[in-house]
């Protein structure tokens, strides 16, 4: 059946059920009962300051009590260390803050699927059976456990790696748990794992959303390839993507953090990292934008055949054109000027470069730029460890003056 072929518009009144990544599973559950979130994910500071005062704060008053706070026989005390205050401080609450925003954002948009009409009504029942399929996924106790052995299992050895060689307030130089110092046990078993669970579990949320739409994309969907959206009608799921800007801009202040501590304690030089930041920000847009290419088969499909119908449609009415306006078949006394065929003419053609206009995947180039620079935008105040302050007050006096 031709893609552009539709039902009619199929009732709204069964409605599906609600959708959203974030609202549900055991740590949602755990929040509720503890009265930092509500059934709308509200509460967002008390969800920020009781992170904040896990992961952050007995840091503080552990490397102060140690004297690790400050200089002293520390080559990277706590408080200059701009990994560790990026990480809990910007990082974690920029993760917070997106539930809400994809929470919010997710169901109003999801419903587009019903309202556009994209899927069918005798499909509707399976589109259905896909949401409810997705949450159970979300709400899985295994998965949220399965991820908290992975953060202890894995991620405590693979902190080591990551860290500043040096004598710092959480370890001394030597390798081995046996260095660390009280603050580096809290770091390593409290406040790193607590962050390294809410990174993954937002990793997990992604693989939801990916197979969800995998799922979704082996319906056969009702595409308009006359869409003004130039996306068949699927346009909307562009707008879901920009939802998860504030995981990538924490994902932007953890490397901007790691890059800080190796400029200030290692001597290490911005330039050096241009490799490790271009493959990151790539590699964090492929994954955001990597759900949405699974249309691409049903888009090219429906841009395919609008070609080949509106071409049909085109060519039996410039002939008609043709043959009334050019060759005489026409009323002698009926009027050129105000005639609609003319401006029928017109919308023809814009149907026509609309379709042949018709992208592939249901976003544009704007939006691939647009999610790189909101990625990278943390990083631009290292820039200014490229140049001297000396040098940077003069360039801002002359910009005055």
């Amino acid at each position: 059946m031709s893609s552009i072929t539709f039902d009619r518009p199929g009732p709204l009144a069964e409605d599906p059920p609600d959708f959203s990544l974030v609202l549900g599973g055991p740590l949602y559950q755990l929040l509720r009962r503890s009265h930092l979130s509500d059934d709308a994910l509200t509460l967002v500071h008390r969800r920020i300051l009781a992170g904040v005062l896990i992961t952050w704060l007995p840091l503080l008053l552990l490397s102060a009590w140690e004297g690790r706070a400050w200089w002293g026989t520390t080559q990277v005390p706590f408080l200059l260390n701009v990994e560790v205050h990026a990480r809990f401080l910007l990082a974690m609450p920029l993760l917070v803050v997106a539930e809400l925003v994809v929470h919010a954002r997710m169901r109003r948009a999801l419903v587009q699927f019903l309202s556009r009409d994209l899927i069918r009504a005798a499909d509707r029942p399976r589109f259905n059976a896909l949401i409810g399929s997705a949450m159970r996924l979300r709400n899985s106790l295994v998965a949220e456990f399965g991820l908290i052995v992975l953060v202890y299992g894995v991620g405590v050895f693979v902190r080591r790696y990551v860290s500043v060689d040096a004598n710092t307030w959480a370890a001394g130089s030597a390798s081995g748990f046996a260095n660390l110092s009280l603050a580096g046990w809290w770091h390593t078993l409290v406040s790193v794992p607590l962050f390294q669970f809410l990174l993954l579990r937002w990793y997990y949320r992604l693989f939801i959303w990916t197979r969800f739409l995998w799922q979704v994309s082996r319906i056969e969907l009702q595409l308009m390839p006359t869409h003004p959206d130039r996306a068949g009608g699927l346009g909307f799921l562009a707008n879901i993507v920009y939802a998860f800007t504030p995981v990538l801009l924490a994902h932007g202040v953890l490397l901007a953090g790691l890059i800080a501590d190796r400029i200030f304690f290692e001597g290490a030089k911005l330039p050096q990292f241009t490799v490790e930041i271009f493959s990151v920000v790539g590699a964090l847009v492929f994954v955001l934008l990597c759900p949405l290419i699974v249309f691409g088969g049903q888009l090219s499909r429906a841009r395919r055949e609008g070609l080949g119908e509106y071409g049909v449609l085109a060519q039996r009415y410039v002939r008609q054109f043709d043959a009334k306006w050019i060759r005489g078949d026409r009323d002698p006394a009926e009027p050129l000027v105000g005639s609609g065929d003319i401006q029928s003419l017109a919308d023809l053609a814009n149907s026509f470069d609309v379709i042949r206009t018709m992208r592939f995947v249901p976003f544009s180039k704007e939006t691939v730029f647009q999610l790189g620079v909101v990625t990278v935008a943390p990083l631009l105040p290292l820039t200014l460890t490229m140049i001297s302050f000396e040098e940077l007050l003069k360039r801002l006096l002359g910009a005055v003056f």
